[in-house]
Formats: C-alpha cells, sequence, structure tokens
C-alpha cells in the first residue's frame, strides 16, 4: 500500500484525551471497516508513522501492538505489520466528554472501557468546566458518533448547556453524574442525587457527628458542584440542630475545637489537612474531617478520612449497559458513607 493512501485514512485528534496509540488503532479499525485497507495489506512501518503524526516510536509501535492484541493484525519479523483480520466487530463509536480528569473521573472512564470491551471506539475528550470549550468540541466534531456520554459541569455559562445537548439525537444521548435542565426528549442517564445524597449520608454518621457543635461545609464560590449540595447540607443540619456555616475559602480559616469540615475539593483537603497539623486538635476527636469522593489515599491519610462517595465504578459500567441495552433509562447511582477514624 502507498504510504499517502493509508495516511489519509489514519487522523489523530491532539486536543482529544484519548490515547494517542488508542487514536491510531480506531483509526485504522474504521479504515478497515470502510474497505479502505484491505486484508493482508501490509501497514506504514513504526518509523513512517512516528515522522508522519510527529509522535514517539513506542506510540506507534504501542497502537500496532494493542491491534495485534485484538486480532486485527498480524506481524511478521523483518517485515512489519499487516492486516490479518477484517472481520471486525466494533459496534459502537462514542463521543465521550468528561468535565475534568480527576482519581474519580479516571474510575468511571476505565470502568466505562471495561465494560464495552471491543465493541466500541471511543474518542475521550475533556473541557475542564469552560462551556465554551464544550460547545466548541460538540459543534466542530467530525466523526459520525452512535452514542455521546456527556458529564455536563461547567464553572459558568452552563445556564445555556441544554442549548447544545439538545442539537445531539436522543438516541445518541447519555449524561453522566448529573440532568442538564431543559433537555427534552427520551434518552440514557446515569445520575447522581445531590441533595438526598449528603442528607442521607450524614444522616448515617449523626452518633459520630454528635460529639460536635458545628458542621461546616468548603464550598468555593467559584464552582462547578450542584446547589444540591447545599439543599442538602442546610436540611440536615437543621433537622438535627447544628450550627453550620459555609466556608468558601479554607485558607482564610480558623480551626477550632468541636467542628466538622466537610470538603469537596482535592485541593482544599490538602490546605484544611495543613492547617489541622498546624494546631494542638486532633483529628476524630477535637475535629473531624469528612471528605467527597473515595479515592484509595483517602484510606491512609490520617488514619483514614471519612468519605461520602457514589459507587463510581458502578456509574461508568452503567451508562456502558445503557448503551449496550439500547436503553433510556434514568440510573440513580447508589451513595455511600464509609466511617473512619477522621470522623
Amino acid at each position: 500500500m502507498k504510504k499517502a493512501t493509508i495516511f489519509q485514512h489514519l487522523v489523530i485528534d491532539y486536543h482529544s484525551a484519548t490515547p494517542k496509540y488508542i487514536q491510531l488503532a480506531n483509526s485504522i479499525i474504521k479504515a478497515i471497516k470502510e474497505g479502505m485497507i484491505l486484508k493482508n495489506e501490509t501497514l506504514p512501518s513504526i518509523n513512517e508513522l512516528s515522522f508522519e503524526f510527529e509522535i514517539s516510536r513506542d506510540t506507534a509501535e504501542k497502537g500496532y501492538k494493542h491491534l495485534k492484541k485484538i486480532g486485527v493484525l498480524g506481524s511478521v519479523p523483518g517485515k512489519g505489520f499487516f492486516v490479518k483480520n477484517t472481520d471486525l466487530n466494533q459496534q459502537y463509536k462514542i463521543f465521550l466528554l468528561f468535565n475534568k480528569l480527576s482519581p474519580h473521573k479516571k474510575i468511571i472512564y476505565d470502568s466505562f472501557v471495561e465494560t464495552l470491551g471491543e465493541l466500541a471506539s471511543i474518542d475521550f475528550y475533556i473541557y475542564n468546566n469552560d462551556f465554551a470549550f464544550f460547545k466548541k468540541l460538540l459543534e466542530n466534531r467530525k466523526e459520525d458518533y452512535t452514542h455521546f456520554v456527556i458529564i455536563p459541569h461547567f464553572l459558568e455559562g452552563g445556564e445555556n448547556a441544554h442549548e447544545i445537548i439538545n442539537t445531539i439525537p436522543r438516541e445518541k444521548l447519555i449524561l453522566m453524574d448529573i440532568l442538564v435542565p431543559g433537555v427534552t426528549g427520551e434518552y440514557g442517564a446515569v445520575t447522581e442525587n445531590f441533595e438526598k445524597d449528603i442528607y442521607d449520608a450524614l444522616e448515617q454518621a449523626l452518633e459520630q457527628l454528635s460529639k460536635y457543635h458545628t458542621l461546616k461545609i468548603m464550598f468555593p464560590a467559584y464552582t462547578y458542584h450542584p446547589q444540591e449540595i447545599m439543599k442538602g447540607f442546610y436540611r440536615f443540619c437543621n433537622q438535627y440542630a447544628f450550627n453550620y456555616n459555609l466556608v468558601s475559602n479554607i485558607a482564610n480559616e480558623q480551626i477550632k475545637e468541636g467542628e466538622v469540615y466537610i470538603n469537596l475539593m482535592e485541593n482544599d483537603l490538602v490546605l484544611l489537612i495543613e492547617k489541622i497539623l498546624s494546631t494542638n486538635l486532633m483529628v476524630g476527636k477535637d475535629v473531624g474531617v469528612i471528605s467527597y469522593n473515595e479515592t484509595p489515599m483517602k484510606k491512609i491519610i490520617l488514619n483514614g478520612i471519612t468519605t461520602i462517595s457514589t459507587d463510581f465504578h458502578m456509574m461508568g459500567e452503567r451508562a456502558a449497559q445503557l448503551i449496550l441495552e439500547n436503553s433510556k433509562e434514568h440510573l440513580e447511582i447508589p451513595f455511600k458513607l464509609t466511617l473512619r477514624s477522621s470522623l
């Protein structure tokens, strides 16, 4: 196969969060399915791929080895890689759009990809809570996708999110984590119930919370977190007669005995821990800490930080199952309190 011919069908999007070796593999699969690359045809060398796309040789080789592992390519020592199998079973082409990449979002991603396995080709993008970039990614997409799976959280401009989301055919749409007001029609969704979840989690911890007099939630003024979290927090404090306060900037906060801090952001948790360690207060006795979103490190920090968290593995798995089952269900993922010594 002439070099110029095959490179017309291979594309790498440098704005995409999808690893470049996966993009390379998906481009080759797409070209095979469309009959642009035929069985037994020899592919460009690793050096040619590296030069053409300005990627490392390791990345190019990893893409080929991935295709070899799933049975698409074969190789002959000294001659390179060739198309071994054109009977491919990829049924889905998915546009996966996350607001950010964090430890718990990675759990969602890994679970989603693992559940779909070889049935799907996934283009993964991150818009960093920026609505303008979110809109640009969706409006400028060039591929024809079978599904759009979206986590819609914005720092600002989100009030218009429904307008761009409503341009997506409903049978192709799956929302994750939160629903967007104004999105019409029947579509799939896998979400959290933010108000109910924090209320129920704090209620489960009522015995441990009873030794403190004040609950404080660290809720930045400029945040993408839903206001429903605050509603659930206030409702719990009023129901069980706790003093309460909203902390918008932990850097200005004076840590006092008898208070519990609930943090949403990982950076705020670091600052909170630094402040507590600079006092003579004992975590879990004099001051309490509850953190949103379970991560492995929270099992260790301060001898264990109490967390309230959704099941992120289940969220990714259920979203993938909606695709596999062609379902338009709206599913709520259960929330879990994990009590540790920080409370």
